[in-house]
């Protein structure tokens, strides 16, 4: 992932800045608890198409 990318990437809904997860690879935003996946390098920031994170997995971040 680039990091200049990452620099300027906010979470499609709230604006809060996103923590990037390089294993699993995802951008986190930790206030909408939602994770967008990352494919072949290009985020998918669509909201709908983003993974509920549980309370565990948030605290984890």
């Amino acid at each position: 992932m680039d990091a200049k990318l990452l620099d300027i990437l906010v979470c499609p809904l709230c604006k809060s800045p996103l923590v990037y997860q390089k294993t699993a690879k995802e951008l986190i935003c930790k206030a909408d608890r939602l994770a967008f996946r990352i494919e072949d390098n290009i985020p998918v920031m669509l909201a709908d198409e983003a993974r509920k994170l549980t309370a565990e997995e948030v605290a984890a971040l």
